[in-house]
């Protein structure tokens, strides 16, 4: 176990700067995971860390020593900091002082969609990303396309709302979508609150693409004229629109009512 005592070690500002900064993150290939429940999903369901970071007042405490036991005997590297220092790069509130460096995965970009995938055009808010990609692995949706100005799939924010969902995922990032949905060769799927097919009219019993957009304008026209069908999801009149997350998770797990229907 390597003890990091002083801000000004190259490692500890490598840290901090991939804590604070999204653009850091993307230019190394490199994100953290912030908690116990986010480190042992990476464990579970990719392998070991590029590094393990841990507060000493975390040391003792149980979850912490093991996940520390594991990695030291797969041969990861496990860094101690001082409590203060720890803080200064944590951005979970009572947590128990656990973070894992990894490199950011980077699937093999599919030449077709012929599964069920998500493609998001200019989602902006990290909770609403984290929320969907959740949703998505909960529904067994595999693949999320998203476009460059959504919102950065690994940023520690997003990693929170997805709570792990993101190792079951391949996540694809600044993704050329109008090319992308061109080259589909199954339904393109998007909401609109302009048409009277709702969700479940609609026949799901097959692969599609889900298409969501912008938090308050939308999908964009160019992009939503690729879409083979728009769905609506029925609500009362006097509420305007359902938040996108909302959407998204009623139209997978419809998807997979349908299926399990068959």
């Amino acid at each position: 176990m390597k003890s990091i005592t002083s801000r000004d070690n190259p490692l500890y500002k490598e840290i901090k700067h991939l804590a604070t900064s999204s653009q850091a993150c993307r230019k190394a290939g490199r994100t953290l995971l912030d908690g116990v429940h986010l480190c042992e999903a990476y464990s579970q369901h990719v392998g070991a860390p590029q590094f393990c970071i841990v507060a000493e007042s975390s040391l003792q405490h149980h979850e912490v020593a093991a996940v520390v036991a594991r990695c030291t005997q797969q041969g990861t590297s496990c860094i101690s900091l001082p409590d203060a220092l720890y803080k200064a790069v944590s951005q979970v509130e009572h947590g128990v002082g656990l973070m894992f460096a990894i490199a950011t995965p980077a699937p093999e970009f599919p030449v077709r969609l012929s599964q069920s995938s998500v493609v998001l055009d200019n989602l902006q808010d990290p909770g609403n990303l984290g929320s969907i990609l959740r949703s998505a692995a909960a529904a067994g949706i595999q693949n999320v396309f998203c476009s460059q100005g959504t919102a950065f799939a690994w940023s520690p924010k997003v990693m929170r709302a997805g709570m792990g969902a993101h190792f079951l995922l391949n996540i694809f990032e600044n993704v050329d979508l109008h090319s992308l949905l061109q080259s589909a060769i199954i339904p393109v799927l998007a909401t609109s609150s302009h048409t009277t097919a709702t969700i479940y009219q609609t026949d799901l019993n097959q692969p599609v693409i889900w298409l969501f957009g912008h938090e308050g304008q939308g999908v964009a026209p160019e992009l939503m004229a690729l879409a083979s069908k728009t769905v609506t999801i029925p609500q009362q009149a006097a509420i305007e629109s359902l938040n996108v997350a909302a959407s998204a998770a009623i139209c997978f797990f419809e998807q997979v009512r349908q299926r399990l229907n068959q």
